[in-house]
């Protein structure tokens, strides 16, 4: 079983950087893509960005390209999403997820994901 907690959201202004965290304790991540999403309510859950299980290939949804970053530390099972430029649209609740399959690279549908963050809120004001 594995347990993913996210850490590191909060309220600032638009411009504004965060960096959140999504640690995870039982099994090793090591072998699997890892992905962050983020929800608003009455909308799906939408794929920001994700990396592979080594970190050495990334892919980003067009809207944040250029201004996240996704990063893994496989030594300490953490994973980090670096969010520079902050825009209100960037509002959400942010999840971590670790892909069901370990063959599989970054997959962008939800589905494709068994284990999950409880989430962290990101509010981005003008």
């Amino acid at each position: 079983q594995v347990q993913l907690v996210e850490s590191g959201g909060g309220l600032v202004q638009a411009g504004d950087s965060l960096r959140l965290s999504c640690a995870a304790t039982g099994r090793t991540l090591n072998y699997y893509s890892m992905s962050w999403f983020r929800q608003v309510p009455g909308a799906e859950r939408e794929f920001v960005g994700g990396i592979s299980r080594s970190g050495s290939s990334t892919d980003y949804t067009d809207s944040v390209k250029g201004r996240f970053t996704i990063s893994r530390d496989n030594a300490k099972n953490t994973v980090y999403l670096q969010m520079n430029s902050l825009k209100p649209e960037d509002t959400a609740v942010y999840y971590c997820a670790r892909a069901t399959f370990s063959f599989e690279l970054v997959p962008h549908d939800p589905s494709r994901y068994n284990y999950w963050g409880q989430g962290t809120q990101v509010t981005v004001s003008l």
